[in-house]
């Protein structure tokens, strides 16, 4: 195993339970305690993470971006269903913003049976999953590379997003609070996305429910303005009266896997 994809798996690790311990590390990746440490000393220096007395913690820090290899295996079945949802309301033909978020790329999936659709994203992995698709037009922003993350993102991203309208866009975010609205862990994320927001007929936020009730770095939106939020489950009824309240559509699974 390459350092990089130890490292990976410890930060896979630690959102799974929160704490590691570096013995029990050493023994899974069959690597020296020494390594082991190595491995954590570098995480804690990109602000990932918190060393402790024998392992380490996840960092609290909501303005860090964890590496897209993490998050497109976070919350899998949450992300299957959205992105389930999202491609229901899709229509042939239509002309639609997709951002770089892991999410997206399982509405990308989602949308392969559509026919004529327009599509403009700044997620590379997005582009790479429809590269198969035919009879598409498929637009890159362009922009400098977020580093982590697979987005394309900067002055060159938002000047290509501010040519265009498009019926729908899809949008995610870190977090879901009922004062602040929408938010996320980059700045320069919430730039791209509040252009992709300017440039949409209807704007959609697809959110897996472990969103909700949370508040990371930079306000993307306020509710206002927003046409609705798809989620994987049924939020609760204070979420779905502050969603009525702000004339925002609430989309969920009507009947939820047992």
């Amino acid at each position: 195993m390459l350092a990089i994809e130890r490292r990976n798996a410890i930060l896979t690790a630690l959102r799974e339970e929160n704490h590691v311990v570096v013995s029990e590390l050493a023994k899974v990746f069959d690597v020296s305690e020494e390594t082991v440490r190595r491995d954590l000393d570098k995480l804690e220096k990109e602000g990932l993470v918190v060393k402790t007395y024998g392992g380490a913690v996840i960092s609290e820090n909501n303005s860090l971006e964890l590496p897209y290899v993490i998050r497109k295996k976070r919350n899998v079945q949450a992300k299957q269903k959205i992105a389930e949802l999202a491609a229901s309301i899709v229509s042939d033909g239509e002309t639609l913003i997709l951002d770089a978020s892991s999410t997206a790329v399982f509405i990308a999936q989602r949308l392969k049976t559509k026919k004529d659709i327009t599509l403009i994203t700044n997620s590379i992995e997005v582009l790479i999953e429809l590269s198969d698709v035919t009879g598409w037009k498929i637009i890159s922003t362009g922009g400098s590379l977020k580093e982590r993350s697979c987005a394309l993102v900067g002055n060159q991203a938002e000047e290509c997003l501010n040519r265009f309208h498009v019926d729908k866009a899809f949008i995610s975010c870190k977090g879901v609070d009922a004062e602040h609205g929408f938010s996320d862990s980059n700045e320069m994320h919430a730039a791209v996305k509040r252009c992709m927001m300017a440039s949409a007929s209807q704007i959609f936020f697809a959110v897996d429910s472990s969103k909700f009730g949370r508040l990371s770095f930079t306000t993307i939106s306020k509710f206002a303005g927003i046409d609705a939020v798809i989620t994987d489950e049924k939020p609760s009824d204070e979420w779905l009266q502050i969603f009525a309240a702000n004339e925002m559509d609430c989309i969920y699974p009507e009947v939820e896997n047992v």
